[in-house]
């Protein structure tokens, strides 16, 4: 067991932190999804290097162990809402980090519509007014899974009787 003072890291800086093009992307994305910071964007670029990592590792098998593994992880990103249900592993290979953020609780509320601007839409999420179904979540980094879109909501605080 690991320091629970001290969790593991959940992302990767990059092997050059001063290349310029890199920065310009990274500060533009940053503004397009209203990021606290590039961690943010570090741990969406880790997720998609796990999953791409898994995609290139299913091209040296063959066979039925392939088609197994393949189905598994489709299915898993499916749920997740980055690939069509049809998809394949060379899909896996052309998602993009933009993709992963398109997918988090903070972007898909401005989507929607109930917040104004991303940064609102942090706002309202931290400050524990939106909902998805039942539970209140409070992460604005919280992975919105397909089907739960419609389940997002604001939550209104009760009218008190005079």
């Amino acid at each position: 067991m690991g320091d629970p003072k001290r969790p593991r890291k959940k992302y990767e800086t990059p092997k050059n932190p001063w290349q310029e093009e890199r920065l310009k992307d990274e500060l533009r994305l940053l503004g397009e999804y209203g990021l606290r910071n590039k961690r943010e964007l570090w741990i969406a670029a880790s997720i998609l290097r796990k999953y791409r990592n898994i995609a290139r590792s299913l091209f040296v098998l063959t066979g039925e162990e392939r088609g197994i593994r393949e189905r598994a992880l489709i299915e898993r990103l499916y749920a997740m809402g980055l690939v069509p249900e049809n998809a394949d592993a060379n899909y896996v290979l052309q998602l993009s980090v933009k993709d992963i953020l398109e997918r988090r609780l903070q972007t898909v509320v401005y989507r929607l519509g109930l917040a104004k601007t991303p940064h609102h839409a942090r706002q309202l999420i931290t400050h524990h007014k939106i909902a998805v179904g039942d539970r209140v979540i409070s992460a604005p980094g919280y992975h919105v899974m397909r089907g739960e879109e419609e389940k997002i909501r604001i939550l209104t605080p009760p009218k008190i009787a005079a």
